[in-house]
């Protein structure tokens, strides 16, 4: 889970800074995070997708 980081900390073999967006931490870690308000979960981008418009019915 992607999630951007609200306060600065660091453990025993890592460093996060505010406004870091990271993927670092599991699943579980990402959810308590979010819950205690170090982070905010990164919606993912929404992907565009080109539609094939149906020719026009020719008549005649």
């Amino acid at each position: 889970m992607k999630i951007r980081m609200l306060t600065s900390f660091a453990g025993t073999d890592f460093t996060v800074s505010a406004n870091e967006e990271t993927e670092r931490f599991t699943e579980a870690e990402a959810v308590r995070m979010i819950e205690a308000g170090y982070a905010v979960p990164v919606a993912a981008p929404k992907v565009e997708r080109a539609v094939k418009t149906p020719a026009p019915e020719k008549r005649g």
